[in-house]
């Protein structure tokens, strides 16, 4: 290993202890790992640049302008209550149903946007409800990454392989929703039984949330009627823009901009809803990972991995799924997707293997699963940390993954057994 990558990997793993431990924040901790990576020399301020993901930033920022105007409309209160109220207004219910509909949103939106929406929702049933909001929140941050693995647009993982190798959102679909909904349903019943102490109210309280009426939540009908047109119209370019050529910060980049100009909001205050902390924790950590990638650290690990299977197909998939899946709890899936997609292709190539399309599936499931091993495992996770913070309620690295790391594993070992028994056997 080189003095500079030595030095890169240094960084990495101080870096991540401090985010671990928890004691300074966590975009403190980012921000400074990536100046020592400028000032040591081990990339340029140029690279450190080209190190940035924008198209996942625009994405963010955009998403969160967009929810952040739709929020003044009172819609999120009103799916707050009708929640609510077709689940009985109990708390384990409306749980399951919120995940729920976080799982499909993730799907069709990606996992961030979908969070963005719903963080809101769970914060208001919580209040109502005299509940703690973490098991919703745990619930919700796991649904979005396990419902963001189905398809094409869900994760930025899925949008690159897709980009990479020319599989449409069908391809996804058919490939990995069977199994995404085996694992959907088995991290809702571990958790239900997780939270069923937790998750208890006086009946008077269900009782006042089921006599309420949604409809008197919607302050704004026509500021309403403005943002859902142009959320439908985002939606509808998520969902095209792999047919328009569009990246997926574009899509969103353009919503935000057309609803700023159908509402005339004043752009000061609409920013305010953006996560600043968020963007800049994500800043340093794509530097600091790309100190990583340009010393070749990231690219030496995986080709040793991937040198020990001897081209067996079944094996190289294994490996690839849980390689991608522990890796992505601790490093960011996109820049270790990034750095896995040429290695899968080279591999194909020199080792003789005529269809690979199983190892794509192996590497999706692994990278967007294993983002819910721990906190910083995906953009998601980070989102709902934040928002959580904001508003009085701290989750610690250890307190995730404590809770989510096991459900983690299960899912890996869930779609291991789906990739041999429909792709390997």
């Amino acid at each position: 290993m080189s003095m500079q990558a030595a030095v890169a990997t240094a960084i990495f793993l101080i870096a991540y202890a401090l985010i671990v431990q928890d004691k300074i924040h966590r975009t403190v901790v980012a921000l400074a790992g990536a100046v020592m990576v400028i000032l040591t020399g081990v990339l340029t301020q140029n690279d450190a640049v080209k190190a940035v993901d924008y198209n996942t930033l625009g994405l963010l920022i955009g998403m969160m302008v967009i929810v952040g105007i739709t929020r003044k409309t009172g819609v999120f209160e009103y799916l707050a209550i009708w929640s609510a109220g077709k689940s009985g207004g109990e708390p384990i219910r409306i749980m399951l149903y919120l995940a729920t509909v976080t799982a499909v949103l993730s799907a069709l939106l990606d996992n961030v946007t979908t969070v963005l929406l719903i963080v809101p929702v769970t914060f208001s049933i919580a209040e109502r409800l005299q509940v703690h909001p973490l098991p919703f929140l745990m619930a919700e941050v796991l649904a979005s990454n396990i419902g963001g693995t189905s398809t094409l647009i869900g994760d930025p993982p899925n949008i690159m392989i897709g980009s990479a190798t020319g599989l449409g959102f069908m391809d996804f679909v058919i490939a990995l929703l069977p199994v995404i909904i085996v694992i959907h349903a088995l991290t809702m019943w571990w958790l239900a039984v997780l939270y069923r102490k937790t998750l208890q109210c006086e009946p008077s309280l269900k009782q006042a949330i089921m006599e309420l009426d949604p409809r008197e939540e919607i302050r704004d009908p026509a500021l309403l009627k403005k943002s859902l047109f142009v959320i439908g119209a985002t939606i509808l370019g998520f969902v095209l823009h792999q047919y328009l050529h569009l990246d997926s910060a574009t899509v969103a980049m353009t919503g935000a901009a057309l609803l700023l100009f159908m509402t005339r909001v004043d752009p000061d205050v609409a920013f305010e809803a953006v996560e600043w902390s968020v963007i800049f924790f994500f800043i340093g950590l794509f530097i600091i990972v790309g100190g990583l990638e340009h010393t070749g650290v990231i690219e030496l690990v995986a080709q040793k991995a991937l040198a020990i299977t001897g081209g067996n197909l079944a094996v190289t998939g294994s490996l690839i799924l849980w390689l991608s899946a522990i890796a992505s709890a601790f490093v960011d899936n996109i820049p270790f997707t990034a750095t896995m997609i040429p290695l899968i292709q080279d591999m194909g190539r020199l080792g003789g293997m005529e269809n690979i399309t199983s190892l794509w599936w192996a590497l999706s499931l692994g990278a967007c699963l294993g983002g819910n091993g721990t906190l910083i495992g995906a953009s998601a996770n980070i989102v709902v940390a934040s928002m959580s913070e904001k508003r009085g309620v701290k989750i610690s690295f250890m307190q995730f993954t404590k809770i989510a790391f096991p459900m983690m594993i299960m899912s890996i070992v869930v779609s291991h057994i789906y990739l041999w028994l429909r792709f390997f056997s």
